[in-house]
């Protein structure tokens, strides 16, 4: 067996899941699984960060056996370590409501995050006051129609806009995202951001790709996100995690 020896300066590695990764059919390869053992093993912190709620992100922590720290829901959480919460970052309710009313308005689907779990158009709640929200979601297949909402919500000037999708825009607490929650965690961790490595595919992943020393972009990457990354790697389907730990952390 080869004898890897770590060559990097980066002491983590922060991933989003779907588009990065996972393949198309939402599972992680042999060869992601492989290399993120060895970068664990090497003393390296792998995590995910990712526009995902926990209850959906934990078949696959327990699949890498993963106790690192976590940003989900786009960084409207931030946890120490699997079912450590770190901070919460809450939508108003009345946010809520008003984002509700021009979903409703436009005819188009929608969802939101709470700590409750996911709940969409199709299975929606009685009171918003007896939930605790944290993201919430549009999704439409016209691009012009995105367009308008995003004008209408983005002129509050209360929100982080993203999206996970060229379908959807994604929303949280202005000042909350990936990159905010990957710092939460270098301070718990103390570490530098030019120390983290982000591997991302759209546009929540951004500002992530941008804040850390080693931004990479995904081969299926939003074009956006590979403009703004640093590098670029393979596709999703093609073991780019995998790809970017053996160059960036092995030398390979």
């Amino acid at each position: 067996m080869t004898a890897y020896q770590i060559q990097t300066p980066y002491k983590l590695v922060a991933l989003d899941m779907d588009g990065t990764l996972l393949n198309d059919e939402k599972k992680i390869s042999e060869e992601n699984r492989k290399w993120i053992a060895k970068a664990i093993e090497h003393g390296i912190t792998v995590m995910f960060a990712t526009g995902r709620g926990v209850p959906s992100v934990e078949p696959y922590v327990e699949e890498l056996g993963l106790k690192s720290p976590m940003v989900s829901v786009n960084g409207g959480e931030v946890w120490e370590a699997p079912n450590v919460l770190l901070t919460r970052h809450e939508m108003k309710v009345e946010w809520i409501r008003e984002l509700l009313d021009l979903a409703i308005a436009e005819d188009c689907w929608y969802w939101a995050y709470t700590t409750e779990g996911m709940f969409n158009k199709e299975r929606w709640v009685d009171k918003l006051e007896n939930f605790t929200w944290i993201k919430f979601g549009f999704f439409s297949e016209d691009p012009e129609q995105l367009d308008k909402i995003t004008k209408i919500v983005q002129s509050a000037e209360l929100y982080e806009l993203s999206n996970s999708d060229l379908r959807n825009i994604e929303i949280n607490p202005k000042g909350v995202s990936k990159a905010s929650g990957i710092r939460e965690v270098c301070k718990l961790l103390d570490i530098r951001m030019e120390e983290v490595i982000a591997c991302g595919d759209s546009l929540n992943d951004l500002q992530m790709i941008q804040s850390v020393g080693l931004g990479i972009a995904m081969g299926n990457a939003q074009e956006d996100i590979k403009r703004a990354a640093k590098a670029v790697t393979a596709t999703n389907e093609e073991d780019g995690v995998a790809q970017v730990i053996r160059k960036y952390l092995f030398g390979e």
